[in-house]
């Protein structure tokens, strides 16, 4: 058995399946609220599975905002029309998948709510997300800018990366159904919804068993 461990994790708009996997290592998890916002990160966006393979989903936020700006007062930008183009982009990714009628409902409001800033938006769709899994993980939120040097804490801000594939020795991305894996194959670490809507509530036993 993995012994539980203290995890810091950046917040995440849809995190992919390796982040939330940390939630079933962990009894404590730690959310930065004060570093600055970082671009092409997962922070402002997720990636999902369209007909065509990969589709990345970014929120956008008010142009200049994030210079040298804490995450948790950065601003979403309702300017354009992301939030529709969102929700037909994962309609039109999912709605043939087997449970997606089954979460849909609960996730609709955030496409037309208009959340000031990207910290609670993220937040708020996470606890909805976590609360499809039986999971209830210890979750903080820092107060201060934690040193990637502090002991005692696995520190995934920078290692769970769209850009960049960083070697995990806990987590393990074992291969499940997928829309459109006929087409081109299976496709890893995708968006939580991908894992949601294709294995539903076995989502949490896999999450569970890919923890290594």
């Amino acid at each position: 058995m993995v012994e539980k461990k203290k995890i810091l994790l950046s917040t995440a708009y849809l995190a992919p399946v390796q982040y939330y996997s940390k939630f079933f290592l962990s009894c404590t998890v730690y959310i930065e609220k004060h570093e600055n916002f970082i671009k092409q990160t997962y922070r402002n966006r997720c990636i999902i599975y369209g007909a065509n393979g990969p589709v990345v989903l970014s929120i956008p936020v008010i142009r200049g905002s994030f210079h040298k700006v804490f995450i948790r007062d950065l601003e979403i930008d309702y300017t354009t029309r992301w939030q529709n183009m969102h929700f037909r982009s994962i309609e039109s990714a999912y709605k043939s998948s087997p449970f997606y009628e089954f979460y849909i409902d609960d996730l609709r409001s955030f496409y037309t709510l208009k959340i000031r800033f990207l910290f609670d938006f993220n937040i708020k769709i996470q606890e909805i997300i976590l609360d499809f899994f039986d999971v209830e993980p210890e979750i903080f939120y820092t107060n201060k800018f934690v040193n990637p040097s502090v002991a005692g804490l696995w520190d995934y801000r920078e290692k769970i990366h769209p850009k960049k594939v960083i070697d995990d020795p806990h987590f393990n991305c074992v291969e499940y159904p997928q829309v459109f894996a006929t087409k081109h194959g299976f496709i890893p670490n995708l968006s939580i919804i991908d894992l949601l809507f294709n294995l539903g509530p076995g989502s949490s036993e896999y999450l569970r068993s890919s923890v290594t």
